[in-house]
């Protein structure tokens, strides 16, 4: 059996300085830290058998590596680990909330929308953590600039109800040109359900008498997407 060393038990402080997060990230750059020693970094310390990189390795793991996943985990999920209390839950879940924020921002700027994948990322920061459904809406004008985004409707797990006349009066109120429809599966399954393709119908029917284009409807499951427009479905 192999005999590991007892430094992977010491705290931060008493490892090589190469090894140490803080210091490596200040040496080398924070692109070559892992995403466990950064979080490495918010929490400081572990416990008595692990070290804080241990620690955050063992919390990563039990989201499967995903970030995505990491940020769904409420502040009890994460106090569920040794060595995690209130302040350290919210030290990671901060510094998550603000990942999102910097890309949600980063994609404020891209004005237009010419790809499904454009519209993807402009409304992913929306909906990416959410445990129930939601419905939006995207406005564009003539030349595809976003006029705005707009949520339409609230669910629950199992799905929720758009209403065809409020969609369109938003449209109309903002004189829109053109929308792209988009909700939400909070099970991650990227499947059209029968509804979903019967009120994308409707939807695009109406939008003809009323000369608003009804380009797309997205779903989005966890971080990924399907557009029905190229799944051939509208």
């Amino acid at each position: 059996m192999t005999a590991y060393s007892d430094d992977s038990r010491k705290s931060i402080k008493q490892w090589a300085e190469d090894d140490r997060p803080r210091e490596k990230l200040l040496l080398k750059g924070k692109a070559a830290l892992s995403d466990a020693e950064l979080i490495a970094i918010l929490i400081s310390s572990g416990n008595t058998t692990e070290s804080a990189v241990e620690l955050s390795r063992r919390i990563l793991l039990s989201v499967s590596d995903n970030l995505v996943e990491l940020s769904r985990m409420s502040v009890s999920d994460l106090m569920k680990f040794k060595g995690i209390g209130e302040a350290k839950a919210i030290s990671i879940t901060a510094a998550l909330e603000l990942g999102r924020r910097r890309r949600s921002a980063e994609v404020i700027e891209r004005k237009r929308i010419f790809t499904s994948k454009d519209a993807f990322e402009y409304l992913y920061a929306s909906m990416a953590d959410l445990h129930y459904e939601q419905f939006w809406v995207l406005l564009l004008d003539q030349s595809n600039k976003v006029i705005r985004a707009v949520q339409v409707s609230d669910g629950g797990v199992a799905g929720t109800v758009a209403d065809p006349k409020r969609i369109f009066k938003t449209a109309i109120e903002r004189n829109a040109a053109a929308m792209i429809l988009c909700h939400n599966h909070p099970s991650g399954q990227l499947k059209a359900s029968d509804a979903d393709l019967k009120l994308t119908k409707r939807l695009v029917q109406a939008g003809i008498m009323l000369d608003i284009r009804v380009v797309d409807h997205l779903i989005i499951g966890h971080d990924q997407y399907i557009s029905l427009a190229e799944e051939g479905l509208m």
